[in-house]
């Protein structure tokens, strides 16, 4: 393999402009070139609507490596001639009258939502003995894991980015050696009954399910299930979003379904062992942001539902693995609710003004809306209540957070402290709008005893920039951090950089990837907290991709001066995604 040479310049750059007292910003750029044998990314697919279209010819070219691909499904005569009937219908009436005379939108646009390095990617088994420039520090030691949408099958309607199946891409770490390198398809049921099909069956929860034809979608699928052509008790998810690593599984999730527990297997390759359900204790989906308790090992999670009541469920797992029962939260409508945060003693609940309504695509929209009626609020419940009835709500008027950072308890006060970034306009990752989108880091205060709110931001505005995907210290979630690693969106919706933010005062430091170069969610990994020096003492490991070049990378950050310590050219193209975590060597060792 060619080996990887770059220059690189990193400085620190103040502006020349004042900072109110105890603000300061400074600002680290780092550019890179690659000389790599590594093949140049595909050119942006380009999504033919209508009669032109041609449904059997890929529009993406993705290799679909044997190895992964299921027998054809075996129809009885009934099921095949059912099949016939409903493929003609879904092209004659659905795509033809319904859906061709009208335009798509940006945010369903496969044109838009998966061009350039947003395209989806074949899968890379395991590619040993990395090129690294710069030295990786001997303490990282463990696999990096990233999950991500990857649509398998080319769009035959609408999509949007958070449509695609789910890929995870895992870079092992050992010894200051980068020594595989894997990505691999999370074998979900929805996509190994779509396999065996040979094309996208179930309806895409936000790309297709818009209008009237959104309803005819969904007919066709209850359709198609009854005749036995897809079976979507076995699961619908795509498990795309989030992954965390639990009690020796690694879980891969979507909010639209129970995880997906993936193995790292010993040559460095993902496996996918199954949907698990907690030896049967969950019988319900899971939101893709379950938080850990750094304390206790307890892992904390939500579950919404958009059709029927409860709306909303609260539970817990035990270190051991064993289930809560279920806190019934009442809400008077579906919400969305994508995350959520813990501090030692509480849950904290957005209730948004995002919700679902289906009765709106009989009117020909979309079903998420923002209910600009509704009083946005949060909710704080005790870890360990016995149901609904000891959750105190806090009204926080025009506040849509799509991600939690963290929260804490300050008992001087009688305050919970969430920080989260507020977004504006609150729907538009879902529905088009003429607005800029803003997602402003935001300090929240909940005063549980008199019920009031306050809130503000936490950058200058001449500071403030686009701030979302990242984290803290995980071994200081649920506690008071000084410092959060977040994701710098510019320009929306790519990432360009990443921002270390004193939550107390202000301060911004950025690493800039430089040039035609984006990234994604920065990783924070801590030292082990009994020889760390500080909150910061630790590395930020992200990809990035170079789209000139058309390579991808891993980069590693020491959190506490954001100096580059290390480059690791990847062997193929990683395509932007969601959310990662680190997994020890240790745990490692006792992986189920």
């Amino acid at each position: 393999m060619q080996t990887l040479t770059a220059s690189s310049s990193v400085s620190s750059i103040q502006r020349h402009r004042p900072h109110p007292a105890g603000r300061r910003s400074s600002s680290v750029t780092f550019s890179a070139r690659a000389v790599s044998s590594a093949p140049r990314a595909p050119a942006p697919s380009r999504f033919v609507r209508g009669a032109d279209a041609a449904p059997a010819k890929p529009l993406i070219a993705v290799p679909k490596p044997p190895a992964v691909e299921r027998q054809e499904k075996k129809l009885n005569f009934f099921q095949r001639a059912a099949a016939t009937a409903l493929d003609a219908f879904e092209e004659g009436f659905v795509a033809n009258v319904l859906e061709r005379p009208h335009g798509l939108s940006r945010t369903v646009d496969p044109a838009v939502q998966i061009a350039g390095n947003f395209a989806p990617v074949g899968e890379t088994p395991p590619v040993q003995a990395l090129p690294v420039t710069g030295r990786i520090p001997p303490f990282i030691n463990g696999v990096y894991a990233r999950n991500g949408a990857n649509p398998h099958f080319d769009p035959v309607a609408g999509h949007h980015l958070f449509d695609g199946d789910g890929m995870v891409h895992a870079l092992r770490i050992r010894n200051g050696v980068a020594e595989t390198y894997a990505s691999r398809f999370t074998e979900t049921e929805r996509l190994q009954q779509e396999r065996a099909l040979g094309r996208p069956m179930f309806p895409k929860a936000i790309g297709e399910l818009h209008g009237h034809s959104g309803i005819a979608r969904l007919a066709l699928f209850y359709a198609r299930a009854a005749c036995g052509l897809i079976d979507p008790s076995r699961g619908t998810g795509v498990a795309n979003a989030g992954l965390v690593y639990f009690n020796g599984h690694l879980l891969a999730m979507s909010e639209d379904d129970i995880p997906y527990h993936v193995r790292v297997t010993d040559d460095g390759d993902l496996q996918t062992v199954g949907r698990y359900d907690f030896d049967g204790q969950l019988e319900c989906p899971m939101i893709a942001h379950p938080k850990l308790d750094p304390a206790t090992g307890e892992l904390h999670a939500l579950s919404y539902d958009v059709i029927k009541k409860p709306y909303l469920k609260y539970f817990y797992f035990a270190a051991d693995g064993t289930k809560s029962a279920d806190v019934e939260i009442p809400l008077d409508q579906p919400t969305m609710i994508h995350d959520f945060a813990i501090t030692e003693n509480y849950v904290v609940v957005p209730d948004h003004q995002v919700v679902f309504k289906l009765q709106e695509m009989l009117r020909g929209g979309s079903p998420v809306v923002l209910d600009k009626e509704k009083t946005s609020r949060f909710g704080v419940l005790p870890k360990c209540a016995a149901d609904a009835s000891e959750m105190v709500w806090v009204d926080v008027p025009d506040c849509f957070c799509f991600h939690l950072w963290n929260a804490w308890e300050e008992e001087e006060t009688d305050e919970v402290v969430v920080i989260g970034s507020c977004m504006t306009p609150a729907d538009s990752i879902f529905n088009e709008s003429d607005e800029c989108l803003e997602s402003v880091l935001t300090e929240i205060r909940l005063n549980t005893r008199t019920g009031e709110s306050t809130r503000r931001p936490i950058l200058a505005l001449s500071e403030q920039v686009n701030l979302e995907v990242g984290m803290v210290n995980s071994n200081l979630l649920g506690r008071k951090t000084r410092y959060a690693y977040l994701a710098v969106a510019e320009p929306w919706p790519k990432v360009s950089g990443f921002a270390k933010v004193d939550l107390a005062t202000g301060e911004l430091t950025k690493f800039e990837y430089g040039e035609g170069r984006f990234g994604g969610e920065p990783c924070f990994v801590p030292m082990d907290p009994a020889t760390s020096r500080g909150e910061d003492d630790g590395y930020i490991l992200t990809f990035v991709h170079d789209e000139a070049a058309g390579t991808s990378e891993l980069l590693v950050v020491n959190a506490a001066d954001m100096r580059l310590e290390a480059t690791i050219q990847l062997p193929s193209r990683v395509p932007y995604g969601f959310h990662g975590t680190f997994i020890t060597g240790k745990e490692l060792e006792s992986q189920a």
